[in-house]
């Protein structure tokens, strides 16, 4: 078997595959070993170039209703992550800013879960942690008007990035819906995007299509 790279594509060619090429079979318990070889530079690939397009697609799915609020979802996004700029926060945090709430979209009841799901294999502990567990440390400054415990959080008063996750719901969540505050525009983060999912994923072995 020989593999090379396609420079102007970008994907992998082993032996006389191109990206254009198709596997021969319809089931994957018929896949060869370079069948997959191919088939995982493929999806690699395809992932790497087109994964941050594809995160602000979804991003902008929370354009829309305000839902009550002064500014949309969308905006609420983008001014927590302008905050986080502003205040010279890692990457990691930029990007988590930038993506808490992108579950919204496909999973409103366990958005926080989603999105640190989604995070998690690139962004650092604190900063996973952060995301995965906002929506209930945010619960903080609503939870007892619905009837319930605004102080569930202390839960987690024993866990590591504890502080860190209150901190980050007093700075860039609950008090970014301000329709009078200047966000920088969603190209601004391309860079932080590009460094956090530039990275080498923490998950291995990740079957394409599977």
């Amino acid at each position: 078997m020989t593999t090379a790279k396609n420079q102007g594509a970008g994907a992998e060619i082993v032996g006389d595959r191109r990206p254009g090429d198709a596997v021969e079979w319809t089931a994957m318990e018929d896949g060869t070993h370079d069948d997959y070889q191919w088939l995982g530079a493929l999806y690699e690939d395809h992932a790497r170039l087109t994964l941050v397009d594809s995160l602000l697609g979804v991003l902008t799915g929370l354009a829309g209703p305000k839902l009550g609020y002064q500014i949309d979802r969308y905006d609420h996004s983008l001014q927590a992550a302008s905050r986080a700029l502003r205040a010279d926060e890692s990457a990691d945090m930029v990007v988590g800013a930038l993506l808490h709430d992108i579950g919204d979209v496909l999973a409103p009841h366990n958005h926080s879960e989603t999105a640190a799901v989604i995070l998690a294999p690139y962004v650092d502990d604190e900063t996973h942690w952060i995301v995965k567990h906002h929506g209930l440390f945010q619960g903080y400054y609503y939870f007892h008007h619905h009837g319930g415990d605004r102080n569930a959080r202390e839960l987690y008063s024993d866990a590591p990035h504890y502080d860190a996750c209150v901190r980050f719901c007093a700075r860039y969540d609950q008090n970014c819906f301000d329709p009078d505050y200047e966000n920088f525009t969603v190209e601004a983060f391309r860079p932080a995007l590009a460094e956090v999912f530039g990275r080498s994923s923490k998950v291995s072995g990740i079957a394409p299509m599977a």
